[in-house]
């Protein structure tokens, strides 16, 4: 898969996950790609202070995005 494709399906998966984190009043946004294995991105809204953004983090949107990009390794998120 090519960069391209890695980014394209990326969001992709986050476009599925985004309205699960709309519906609670939050959202995501992806900061970068690094290396095709590990992807930064910004819970924004009521996820930053959401007492599970983490498990929300690791068991929604990083299982997502390995759904669509199953060489993704990890899927951190970037405070502000």
């Amino acid at each position: 898969m090519t960069s391209e494709e890695v980014k394209l399906n990326v969001e992709k998966a986050l476009a599925e996950i985004r309205p699960f984190l709309e519906s609670d009043g939050g959202n995501i946004s992806l900061i970068a790609i690094e290396n095709d294995r590990l992807v930064k991105v910004r819970l924004e809204g009521a996820c930053v202070d959401c007492t599970v953004n983490q498990m929300t983090l690791k068991s929604g949107v990083e299982m997502t995005i390995k759904k669509y990009v199953p060489q993704i390794e990890s899927v951190i998120n970037i405070q502000r």
